[in-house]
Protein backbone atom coordinates (compact mmCIF):
# COMPACT_ATOMS: atom_id res chain seq x y z
CA UNK A 1 0.00 0.00 0.00
CA UNK A 2 1.43 3.40 -0.97
CA UNK A 3 0.63 6.89 0.22
CA UNK A 4 1.73 9.75 -2.05
CA UNK A 5 0.56 12.61 0.17
CA UNK A 6 3.15 15.39 0.32
CA UNK A 7 1.60 17.67 2.94
CA UNK A 8 -0.32 16.93 6.13
CA UNK A 9 -3.27 19.38 6.29
CA UNK A 10 -3.07 19.55 10.09
CA UNK A 11 0.65 20.28 9.84
CA UNK A 12 0.02 23.09 7.36
CA UNK A 13 -2.67 24.57 9.63
CA UNK A 14 -0.66 24.49 12.85
CA UNK A 15 2.89 24.65 11.52
CA UNK A 16 2.39 27.48 9.05
CA UNK A 17 -1.07 28.92 9.70
CA UNK A 18 -0.67 29.51 13.44
CA UNK A 19 2.66 31.41 13.16
CA UNK A 20 1.18 33.47 10.30
CA UNK A 21 -1.86 34.25 12.46
CA UNK A 22 0.41 35.23 15.37
CA UNK A 23 2.31 37.65 13.16
CA UNK A 24 -0.97 39.10 11.86
CA UNK A 25 -2.30 39.58 15.41
CA UNK A 26 0.88 41.42 16.44
CA UNK A 27 0.79 43.68 13.39
CA UNK A 28 -2.91 44.46 13.91
CA UNK A 29 -2.37 45.40 17.55
CA UNK A 30 0.60 47.57 16.60
CA UNK A 31 -1.56 49.38 14.06
CA UNK A 32 -4.41 49.89 16.55
CA UNK A 33 -2.20 50.93 19.47
CA UNK A 34 0.40 53.04 17.61
CA UNK A 35 -1.41 56.37 18.35
CA UNK A 36 -1.29 55.58 22.09
CA UNK A 37 2.39 54.62 22.22
CA UNK A 38 5.48 56.83 22.64
CA UNK A 39 7.40 57.59 19.45
CA UNK A 40 10.15 55.31 20.74
CA UNK A 41 9.24 52.36 22.98
CA UNK A 42 11.51 50.44 25.33
CA UNK A 43 12.62 47.07 23.91
CA UNK A 44 15.53 46.16 26.16
CA UNK A 45 16.19 46.47 29.90
CA UNK A 46 19.29 46.42 32.07
CA UNK A 47 18.02 45.33 35.45
CA UNK A 48 14.82 47.32 36.00
CA UNK A 49 15.74 50.26 33.75
CA UNK A 50 15.17 50.34 29.98
CA UNK A 51 18.33 50.91 27.95
CA UNK A 52 17.22 50.05 24.40
CA UNK A 53 14.54 51.72 22.30
CA UNK A 54 12.96 51.49 18.87
CA UNK A 55 9.84 52.66 17.09
CA UNK A 56 6.72 50.48 17.44
CA UNK A 57 6.92 49.50 13.77
CA UNK A 58 10.60 48.64 13.95
CA UNK A 59 9.77 46.27 16.82
CA UNK A 60 6.81 44.90 14.84
CA UNK A 61 8.80 43.95 11.76
CA UNK A 62 11.62 42.54 13.86
CA UNK A 63 9.11 40.30 15.65
CA UNK A 64 7.55 39.23 12.35
CA UNK A 65 10.96 38.23 10.99
CA UNK A 66 11.87 36.27 14.13
CA UNK A 67 8.46 34.53 14.26
CA UNK A 68 8.76 33.52 10.61
CA UNK A 69 12.43 32.48 10.67
CA UNK A 70 12.60 30.82 14.09
CA UNK A 71 9.07 29.84 15.07
CA UNK A 72 7.63 29.01 11.67
CA UNK A 73 11.01 27.74 10.50
CA UNK A 74 10.80 24.99 13.11
CA UNK A 75 7.07 24.26 13.13
CA UNK A 76 6.69 24.21 9.32
CA UNK A 77 8.38 20.79 9.28
CA UNK A 78 5.10 19.46 10.67
CA UNK A 79 3.52 20.07 7.27
CA UNK A 80 5.81 17.54 5.52
CA UNK A 81 3.72 14.38 5.42
CA UNK A 82 6.63 12.08 4.58
CA UNK A 83 8.87 13.10 7.51
CA UNK A 84 9.11 11.05 10.70
CA UNK A 85 5.98 11.70 12.75
CA UNK A 86 7.90 12.04 16.02
CA UNK A 87 10.22 14.66 14.50
CA UNK A 88 7.27 16.58 13.07
CA UNK A 89 5.53 16.62 16.45
CA UNK A 90 8.67 17.66 18.31
CA UNK A 91 9.44 20.51 15.92
CA UNK A 92 5.82 21.69 16.01
CA UNK A 93 5.89 21.79 19.81
CA UNK A 94 9.20 23.66 19.87
CA UNK A 95 8.22 26.07 17.10
CA UNK A 96 4.83 27.00 18.54
CA UNK A 97 6.31 27.38 22.02
CA UNK A 98 8.70 29.96 20.54
CA UNK A 99 5.83 31.63 18.65
CA UNK A 100 3.74 31.80 21.84
CA UNK A 101 6.64 33.37 23.72
CA UNK A 102 7.35 35.96 21.00
CA UNK A 103 3.74 36.96 20.42
CA UNK A 104 2.97 37.28 24.12
CA UNK A 105 6.13 39.28 24.75
CA UNK A 106 5.33 41.52 21.77
CA UNK A 107 1.83 42.21 23.06
CA UNK A 108 3.14 42.74 26.61
CA UNK A 109 5.75 45.26 25.48
CA UNK A 110 3.10 47.29 23.68
CA UNK A 111 0.45 47.00 26.41
CA UNK A 112 2.89 48.03 29.16
CA UNK A 113 3.66 51.30 27.36
CA UNK A 114 0.18 52.40 26.30
CA UNK A 115 -0.50 56.06 27.10
CA UNK A 116 3.00 56.66 28.51
CA UNK A 117 4.45 60.07 27.73
CA UNK A 118 7.94 58.54 27.67
CA UNK A 119 9.21 54.95 27.60
CA UNK A 120 11.90 55.81 30.17
CA UNK A 121 9.55 54.76 32.97
CA UNK A 122 8.38 51.53 31.29
CA UNK A 123 8.62 48.31 33.30
CA UNK A 124 9.74 44.98 31.84
CA UNK A 125 6.68 42.64 31.73
CA UNK A 126 8.55 39.47 32.69
CA UNK A 127 5.50 37.62 34.00
CA UNK A 128 4.14 37.45 30.48
CA UNK A 129 7.14 35.41 29.32
CA UNK A 130 6.08 32.31 31.26
CA UNK A 131 2.46 32.71 30.21
CA UNK A 132 3.49 32.93 26.57
CA UNK A 133 5.62 29.77 26.77
CA UNK A 134 2.76 27.87 28.42
CA UNK A 135 0.19 29.07 25.89
CA UNK A 136 2.46 28.26 22.93
CA UNK A 137 3.24 24.80 24.27
CA UNK A 138 -0.48 24.11 24.83
CA UNK A 139 -1.35 25.06 21.24
CA UNK A 140 1.61 23.01 20.02
CA UNK A 141 0.41 19.97 21.95
CA UNK A 142 -3.07 20.27 20.46
CA UNK A 143 -1.56 20.59 16.99
CA UNK A 144 0.80 17.66 17.55
CA UNK A 145 -2.12 15.40 18.50
CA UNK A 146 -3.77 16.10 15.11
CA UNK A 147 -0.75 15.11 12.99
CA UNK A 148 -0.93 11.76 11.24
CA UNK A 149 1.67 9.37 9.83
CA UNK A 150 1.45 9.58 6.03
CA UNK A 151 4.57 7.59 5.26
CA UNK A 152 4.59 5.07 2.43
CA UNK A 153 3.49 1.57 3.50
CA UNK A 154 4.05 -1.72 1.71
CA UNK A 155 2.92 -5.22 2.67
CA UNK A 156 5.51 -8.00 2.89
CA UNK A 157 4.92 -10.85 0.45
CA UNK A 158 7.21 -13.47 2.02
CA UNK A 159 7.77 -14.81 5.51
CA UNK A 160 10.93 -13.68 7.35
CA UNK A 161 14.17 -15.52 6.68
CA UNK A 162 14.16 -18.89 8.53
CA UNK A 163 17.54 -18.01 10.08
CA UNK A 164 16.02 -15.10 12.00
CA UNK A 165 14.92 -15.64 15.63
CA UNK A 166 11.60 -17.31 16.40
CA UNK A 167 9.92 -17.46 19.79
CA UNK A 168 6.63 -17.70 21.66
CA UNK A 169 3.97 -15.09 20.92
CA UNK A 170 3.06 -14.03 24.46
CA UNK A 171 1.50 -10.65 23.76
CA UNK A 172 1.19 -7.80 24.42
CA UNK A 173 4.72 -6.84 25.47
CA UNK A 174 5.11 -3.33 26.85
CA UNK A 175 8.43 -1.57 27.51
CA UNK A 176 9.16 1.76 29.18
CA UNK A 177 12.24 3.40 27.68
CA UNK A 178 14.03 6.72 28.03
CA UNK A 179 14.23 8.75 31.23
CA UNK A 180 13.42 6.62 34.26
CA UNK A 181 11.68 7.88 37.42
CA UNK A 182 14.94 8.37 39.33
CA UNK A 183 16.68 10.29 36.53
CA UNK A 184 13.56 12.38 35.96
CA UNK A 185 13.34 13.23 39.66
CA UNK A 186 17.01 14.29 39.77
CA UNK A 187 16.79 16.46 36.65
CA UNK A 188 13.51 18.10 37.70
CA UNK A 189 14.83 18.60 41.23
CA UNK A 190 18.01 20.32 40.03
CA UNK A 191 15.99 22.47 37.63
CA UNK A 192 13.51 23.38 40.35
CA UNK A 193 16.31 24.41 42.73
CA UNK A 194 17.90 26.63 40.08
CA UNK A 195 14.50 28.13 39.26
CA UNK A 196 13.81 28.84 42.94
CA UNK A 197 17.09 30.73 43.14
CA UNK A 198 16.21 32.75 40.04
CA UNK A 199 12.79 33.57 41.50
CA UNK A 200 14.39 34.79 44.72
CA UNK A 201 16.92 36.89 42.84
CA UNK A 202 14.31 38.39 40.49
CA UNK A 203 11.77 38.92 43.27
CA UNK A 204 9.14 37.45 40.96
CA UNK A 205 7.56 34.12 40.07
CA UNK A 206 8.13 34.46 36.31
CA UNK A 207 11.10 31.98 36.17
CA UNK A 208 8.73 29.34 37.59
CA UNK A 209 6.25 30.08 34.81
CA UNK A 210 9.05 29.32 32.34
CA UNK A 211 10.36 26.25 34.17
CA UNK A 212 7.07 24.35 34.46
CA UNK A 213 6.10 24.13 30.75
CA UNK A 214 9.69 23.71 29.58
CA UNK A 215 10.42 20.89 32.04
CA UNK A 216 7.14 19.10 31.26
CA UNK A 217 7.88 19.33 27.55
CA UNK A 218 11.48 18.14 27.92
CA UNK A 219 10.60 15.19 30.16
CA UNK A 220 7.66 14.20 27.96
CA UNK A 221 9.79 14.15 24.82
CA UNK A 222 12.38 11.87 26.44
CA UNK A 223 10.08 9.13 27.74
CA UNK A 224 8.70 6.38 25.51
CA UNK A 225 6.39 3.39 25.70
CA UNK A 226 7.00 0.57 23.23
CA UNK A 227 4.23 -1.96 22.64
CA UNK A 228 4.33 -5.18 20.64
CA UNK A 229 0.87 -6.63 20.06
CA UNK A 230 -0.90 -8.74 17.44
CA UNK A 231 -0.98 -5.76 15.06
CA UNK A 232 2.70 -4.74 15.13
CA UNK A 233 5.37 -2.70 16.91
CA UNK A 234 4.42 0.77 18.17
CA UNK A 235 6.34 3.56 19.90
CA UNK A 236 4.28 6.07 21.88
CA UNK A 237 5.42 9.39 23.30
CA UNK A 238 3.44 11.97 25.28
CA UNK A 239 0.35 9.78 24.88
CA UNK A 240 0.60 9.76 21.05
CA UNK A 241 1.93 7.20 18.58
CA UNK A 242 5.32 8.49 17.42
CA UNK A 243 6.24 5.71 15.00
CA UNK A 244 4.88 2.25 14.36
CA UNK A 245 4.88 -0.61 11.88
CA UNK A 246 2.17 -3.20 11.33
CA UNK A 247 3.15 -6.85 11.32
CA UNK A 248 1.95 -7.06 7.71
CA UNK A 249 4.90 -4.78 6.78
CA UNK A 250 7.55 -7.00 8.41
CA UNK A 251 10.29 -8.40 6.18
CA UNK A 252 12.24 -9.58 9.19
CA UNK A 253 13.18 -8.79 12.79
CA UNK A 254 16.75 -9.35 13.93
CA UNK A 255 18.89 -8.62 16.99
CA UNK A 256 21.95 -6.37 16.86
CA UNK A 257 24.33 -4.82 19.37
CA UNK A 258 23.91 -1.04 19.32
CA UNK A 259 25.83 1.89 20.78
CA UNK A 260 23.66 5.05 20.57
CA UNK A 261 26.56 7.48 20.17
CA UNK A 262 28.51 5.40 17.68
CA UNK A 263 25.63 4.04 15.60
CA UNK A 264 23.06 6.85 15.72
CA UNK A 265 25.00 9.90 16.85
CA UNK A 266 23.03 10.35 20.06
CA UNK A 267 20.36 9.19 22.46
CA UNK A 268 16.57 9.05 22.01
CA UNK A 269 14.50 8.76 18.86
CA UNK A 270 17.06 9.21 16.09
CA UNK A 271 17.35 9.22 12.30
CA UNK A 272 20.36 7.64 10.61
CA UNK A 273 19.96 8.20 6.91
CA UNK A 274 16.73 8.05 4.97
CA UNK A 275 14.22 5.63 6.49
CA UNK A 276 16.58 4.30 9.18
CA UNK A 277 15.08 5.17 12.57
CA UNK A 278 16.25 4.24 16.03
CA UNK A 279 14.83 4.48 19.54
CA UNK A 280 18.19 4.10 21.20
CA UNK A 281 18.40 4.72 24.93
CA UNK A 282 21.01 2.17 26.10
CA UNK A 283 24.10 0.39 24.81
CA UNK A 284 23.41 -3.28 24.18
CA UNK A 285 21.00 -5.53 22.33
CA UNK A 286 18.35 -4.04 20.06
CA UNK A 287 15.52 -5.44 17.99
CA UNK A 288 15.73 -4.28 14.37
CA UNK A 289 12.43 -4.23 12.46
CA UNK A 290 12.89 -4.15 8.68
CA UNK A 291 9.78 -3.12 6.72
CA UNK A 292 8.81 -3.98 3.14
CA UNK A 293 9.26 -0.33 2.07
CA UNK A 294 12.94 -0.52 3.05
CA UNK A 295 12.66 1.36 6.34
CA UNK A 296 14.20 0.10 9.59
CA UNK A 297 13.26 0.70 13.21
CA UNK A 298 15.88 -0.13 15.85
CA UNK A 299 14.79 -0.33 19.51
CA UNK A 300 17.36 -0.97 22.23
CA UNK A 301 16.08 -3.28 24.97
CA UNK A 302 17.34 -6.28 26.98
CA UNK A 303 14.27 -8.12 25.62
CA UNK A 304 15.36 -7.73 22.00
CA UNK A 305 15.56 -11.49 21.38
CA UNK A 306 12.05 -11.96 22.77
CA UNK A 307 10.59 -9.17 20.63
CA UNK A 308 12.35 -10.32 17.46
CA UNK A 309 11.21 -13.91 17.99
CA UNK A 310 7.60 -12.90 18.57
CA UNK A 311 7.57 -10.56 15.54
CA UNK A 312 8.93 -13.18 13.16
CA UNK A 313 6.53 -15.78 14.51
CA UNK A 314 3.63 -13.35 13.99
CA UNK A 315 4.71 -12.76 10.39
CA UNK A 316 4.98 -16.51 9.80
CA UNK A 317 1.49 -16.97 11.15
CA UNK A 318 0.09 -14.18 8.97
CA UNK A 319 1.57 -15.58 5.79
CA UNK A 320 0.93 -19.21 6.68
CA UNK A 321 4.63 -19.99 6.74
CA UNK A 322 4.62 -21.64 10.19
Amino acid sequence: MSNSRTFDPAGVLFGIGVPALAAAVGLTLTLLWAPRLPDNIATHWSGTDPDGYSTPWSLAWTMVIVIVLVGCGASAIAALAGALLMMRRTMLLVGLTVVGLLLTLWIALLAAQLDLASAVSAELPMTWIGLGIGAGAAVGLVGASTLRDHRERSAATMAPDPRLPRGPVNLPITLRLGLGPATTAVLVGVGAAITAGLCARAGSWWPLAVFVPVSLLAVGLLRFRVTLDETGLWVRNMGMTAVGYGVEELVGADVEEVNPSRDFGGWGLRLKGRGNYGLVTTTGPAVVFTAANGQRLTVTTPRAEELAGALNALADRRLGGA
